[in-house]
């Protein structure tokens, strides 16, 4: 009977306690996303991802002994709709952080809102101006578009070539992008000797890489855009028999780059995160559990194949539960002080080590360089 009755209690004690995780507030993660439009290609898995992992946090119990609820906005990869959206988790929904902000435009768009109301933001674009200079409420997972420029000229380098034709998008990561191109490549000992671009809903290249194709000396190509413009880029490329070797930034590392491209992304070299190649990772590369255990999930559960953009939201919501858990409240100026002091966080990017002057943490050995090579991904020594 003593056993029975304690049996009951032990039930009710944990009847009662899942009922007040369930009662407890739930902790609110704003989300604006380009799911639809141009830049779908990089929103729909970060969204996929983020509802895949709180779902998954959630059936542990949550973050802090609270529910996560995942409250986001499709932007259609219009900066305007995201500024937009971003004012209405803030002033209406009273998220507790943001995470999202597919595009440098849309993230860029939202910056000062987030500043003004004090909200951690985690941005899920790659442009540099978004952490540089720093400022104070704003956060970013992926590596940015420097840090591409100098991986790639560093390659370039190697190989022995110095003048390079650039093709950039006229978005803000492209333009950022060949800001920051142009920036570094003295430093790699690079000339610029053709300098173009292309609208992010332009559907032929061809007429400025006839003039690529046209300058002398050329000896590289360097492409700095998102989505499918840089796929179109390649096909054009193939078309007009162009041999020269052709460089891609991080904004296409996706295996659907390789399904758009098709067999003309033969060749073709970019540096990316680890997640792209989970499989190919040296079994004492620290990173290899993480990307693994991402790529089984997300395929698991959504029965295609990962992404960087999609490593990118988890990055940016594992971060934010790191930070919850260390600072043990949803205050949120605690929230972004803990992570400011983000160390040693191993993510799908790389190794995030955060500070008061630097709000992405990551450094350019967590790029991998890559090459396409019979219609799949191969690392580069």
């Amino acid at each position: 009977m003593k056993k029975a009755f304690k049996t009951f209690l032990a039930g009710a004690a944990l009847a009662i306690g899942s009922l007040t995780a369930i009662a407890a507030d739930p902790i609110k993660i704003g989300s604006v996303l380009s799911v639809t439009g141009p830049g779908a290609f990089l929103g729909d898995p970060e969204l996929k991802t983020l509802q895949l992992y709180v779902e998954e946090l959630n059936k542990k119990g949550g973050v802090i002994g609270r529910p996560l609820q995942l409250i986001h906005y499709d932007d259609g990869s219009d900066a305007n709709k995201a500024n937009g959206f971003a004012k209405r988790l803030i002033d209406d929904d009273k998220v507790d952080v943001l995470i999202g902000g597919t595009t440098t435009g849309s993230t860029m768009s939202m910056v000062p809102l987030v500043e003004r109301a004090g909200v951690p933001f985690i941005s899920l674009a790659g442009a540099v101006v978004i952490v540089e200079p720093v400022k104070k409420w704003v956060f970013k997972t992926p590596h940015t578009d420097r840090m591409a420029a100098e991986k790639v000229f560093e390659d370039i380098k190697k190989r022995g070539f110095s003048k390079v034709a650039l093709l950039s998008e006229t978005s803000g990561f492209g333009q950022s992008g060949k800001k920051e191109t142009e920036l570094v490549a003295g430093k790699y000992g690079i000339t610029l000797v053709a300098n173009e671009t292309y609208g992010p809903k332009d559907t032929d290249m061809s007429p400025q890489l006839t003039k690529i194709k046209n300058v002398p000396g050329v000896q590289a190509v360097f492409v700095f855009g998102l989505g499918q413009g840089p796929a179109i880029v390649t096909k054009n490329y193939k078309q007009l028999g162009i041999t020269l070797p052709l460089y891609q930034s991080h904004g296409v590392a996706s295996d659907e780059f390789l399904k758009l491209a098709g067999p003309a992304a033969e060749g073709v070299r970019l540096p990316s995160p680890a997640q792209l190649i989970p499989e190919k990772l040296a079994a004492n590369d620290p990173q290899k559990p993480v990307v693994t255990a991402y790529d089984k999930a997300y395929k698991e559960r959504y029965k295609q194949d990962v992404s960087s953009f999609g490593g990118y939201a988890y990055d940016g919501l594992m971060i934010v539960v790191d930070a919850l858990k260390r600072a043990g409240t949803t205050d949120k100026a605690k929230v972004r002080d803990a992570i400011e002091s983000t160390k040693n966080f191993i993510g799908t990017s790389g190794k995030v080590n955060m500070s008061p002057t630097d709000h992405m943490g990551l450094d350019l050995s967590s790029f991998r360089m890559l090459e396409v090579r019979n219609g799949d991904w191969t690392i580069l020594q």
